[in-house]
């Protein structure tokens, strides 16, 4: 622990820097405790704070400016891409979605005090060809704003945080061990809570040969594409019914009938979810289509546009 306050002494604004580009280009790295033991240490000088608050924000804006960059390039395909980069995917895309319909850009002011929303929000607004003044004027508003409460709360607790130092450094190499632990163990509830969701609806899942069967017999089943409306534009499955992730949509058939979820995410983990709260509804016979809407295109199978 000596070791990590001597080189934050030494070199804290480079490993501020490093350590915000990578949390914010996608990699679960913990900056912000960094962020506030750097502030911290750097109240020890009026313009100290101040250094940290603005390299973590430039840090912050440029990992924003490549997802701005890769989505307006690559449209909907980079967030496919930043889900699985994601320790929580399993509704990350459609909740961005609803939140960027909603407030469009100005969202990104507040983007990065919501889990899963920062990197998504930037790609998404590169995806919908936001301006790139207008990006870069609100996402370093919410950038300055995030690394803001970090520094402010840094200087403010520093006594605080230094008694947590000392602790820890008390402790000697379990000291850091404990960190690594309990680091460990955040990433690590993170996931197994993910390997639940994906688990449960594994064995029911239906390939798309069966589906194209099904879809071909006396009593087709009722598909649903639970993608978001950016996704969607670029085709769903024929007769494919559009449904909102979080909301309880009454639908057409009874119970009794086949009822196929499909997504674009990794695992089929947001068609999972849909499926799960339709067999709490009281549907009996609901599927996620594994492999979701890529597995459909890798079949050859033709997409609806309308």
């Amino acid at each position: 622990m000596h070791g990590l306050v001597s080189l934050i002494q030494q070199h804290g604004l480079p490993l501020v820097f490093f350590c915000v580009l990578l949390e914010q280009g996608g990699i679960p790295l913990p900056a912000y405790p960094v962020l506030l033991v750097a502030a911290a240490v750097s109240a020890a000088t009026p313009q100290g704070p101040l250094q940290v608050l603005v390299v973590a924000a430039f840090a912050a804006l440029l990992a924003d400016l490549v997802w701005y960059a890769a989505g307006r390039r690559y449209g909907a395909r980079v967030l496919g891409t930043l889900c699985r980069l994601s320790l929580s995917p399993d509704s990350c895309v459609r909740q961005t979605q609803n939140l960027y319909t909603r407030w469009g850009a100005p969202s990104l002011s507040f983007a990065k005090f919501v889990p899963g929303f920062a990197s998504l929000a930037t790609a998404l607004a590169g995806a919908t060809r936001t301006s790139l003044p207008v990006f870069i004027g609100f996402d370093l508003i919410g950038a300055t704003l995030w690394a803001g409460v970090a520094v402010v709360l840094g200087v403010v607790f520093r006594d605080a945080i230094d008694q947590v130092l000392d602790t820890l450094a008390s402790l000697g190499r379990w000291g850091g061990m404990l960190l690594v632990a309990l680091f460990a163990l955040y990433v690590l509830t993170r996931w197994w809570k993910r390997r639940l969701l994906i688990r449960q609806l594994r064995m029911d899942r239906i390939s798309v040969a069966q589906l194209v069967e099904l879809m071909a017999s006396a009593r087709p089943p009722l598909v649903l594409d639970v993608r978001p409306r950016l996704q969607q534009s670029e085709g769903r499955i024929p007769g494919a019914v559009p449904v909102e992730l979080d909301a309880d949509t009454p639908l057409p058939v009874p119970a009794d009938v086949d009822v196929v979820v499909y997504c674009a995410c990794p695992n089929e983990a947001s068609a999972a979810l849909v499926a799960h709260k339709l067999i709490k509804r009281g549907f009996r016979r609901v599927r996620p289509l594994a492999g979701g809407i890529d597995a459909w295109r890798a079949g050859g199978h033709a997409l609806a546009t309308e």
